[in-house]
């Protein structure tokens, strides 16, 4: 098998991500498995250095927009340069940090777009900062679709413990959601979780829907969003030879998931999956944003602002997604059906 070139970006200067980026790169099977190209400013990664009180070997800095040039062995970094990021306090957000988190993540892409790179992990962004920074857009996941034009869906994943959950909608408020579930949204939303789990090396992802209402709505006394919309987006998800099920009731159903019935749960909003998931596996959870044109992942937790610069971070979500970058990477031939604007 071809080795393959994953990027790493930097993540939010103030957070723990410099931390996290030089304990990966200490780690020496990370550079038995890939080629690797780290995306930040080099002042960013010499406080993750000291940080953690290590010094990476074998980095070799070329300018940010030089040609990529990865050697087996080595870390190519892409130096960034940011007006106001070496002075961008541990534990704030700034404007610096977000418009670095935008600006790697988006070099990330023209990467993958050329063919330079088969995956990207990126450490954790503060969405506040990317915000002052410029970002127009709710979340990455807005300025991902919008930078590849796409036209499919596209949607964030969070697994743990070999537990998926994707949701129909996600960064919205709660008093909007019934408006938004449409049973074709909801159909779209389970063909993507198939797809997703595909290329992460499932042959036949076994997917069960969550219900919207209690009691999965007890047969229209609470709700009709199970019979007027889910049931039927199950019912034509079935039609495509995806195996999935639904509507199930949302507080029982992932015991089912945890004993392994199933392997994915598709949900109808954002905390309907996330509590779960996270009591059951934060510690090692990670985040795929999927249906883009290459493998993306990240760690699930945030910026941790309240332990940055202390050397305190666990380092097994990063590294888990790592893992699934590369593995998702070397499946990448599933992503069939992503839609672009050049395509």
């Amino acid at each position: 098998m071809t080795r393959k070139t994953i990027a790493l970006i930097q993540g939010d200067p103030a957070g723990i991500g410099p931390e996290l980026m030089a304990r990966l790169l200490s780690d020496e099977d990370v550079h038995a498995e890939a080629n690797l190209v780290v995306i930040g400013a080099p002042e960013i990664f010499a406080r993750g250095e000291e940080q953690r009180g290590v010094s990476i070997e074998n980095v070799r800095h070329v300018d940010f927009d030089a040609d990529i040039d990865v050697r087996e062995g080595e870390v190519l970094h892409l130096d960034m340069q940011i007006d106001g990021l070496s002075g961008v306090p541990i534990g704030q957000v700034s404007a610096a940090g977000g418009q670095s988190s935008l600006t790697g993540l988006q070099k990330a892409f023209e990467l993958s777009r050329a063919g330079l790179i088969d995956g990207a992990i990126f450490l954790p962004f503060n969405k506040e900062s990317m915000h002052l920074g410029g970002n127009q857009f709710a979340d990455e996941l807005g300025f991902a679709s919008h930078f590849f034009q796409l036209k499919t869906r596209c949607s964030e994943y969070n697994v743990a413990n070999g537990m998926w959950n994707g949701r129909v909608t996600s960064h919205v408020a709660m008093r909007d959601v019934p408006d938004l579930l449409t049973e074709e949204l909801i159909e779209e939303s389970i063909i993507l979780t198939d797809r997703t789990l595909r290329m992460a090396g499932y042959e036949h992802p076994r997917i069960v829907v969550a219900a919207y209402n209690p009691h999965a709505g007890d047969g229209g006394l609470m709700g009709d969003e199970e019979i007027r919309v889910i049931r039927p987006a199950v019912e034509r998800a079935k039609l495509r030879q995806i195996s999935a099920v639904g509507p199930l009731p949302a507080d029982t159903l992932w015991l089912k998931v945890r004993d392994g019935y199933y392997d994915a749960v598709v949900t109808m909003y954002h905390d309907q999956g996330q509590i779960a998931i996270k009591l059951l596996g934060f510690d090692k959870g990670v985040s795929v944003l999927a249906g883009l044109p290459l493998p993306l992942t990240t760690p699930a937790h945030g910026t941790a602002f309240d332990i940055a610069g202390q050397n305190k971070a666990n380092l097994v979500p990063t590294k888990n997604a790592f893992k699934m970058c590369l593995n998702m990477a070397s499946n990448r031939h599933v992503s069939e059906g992503v839609e672009t604007a050049d395509a």
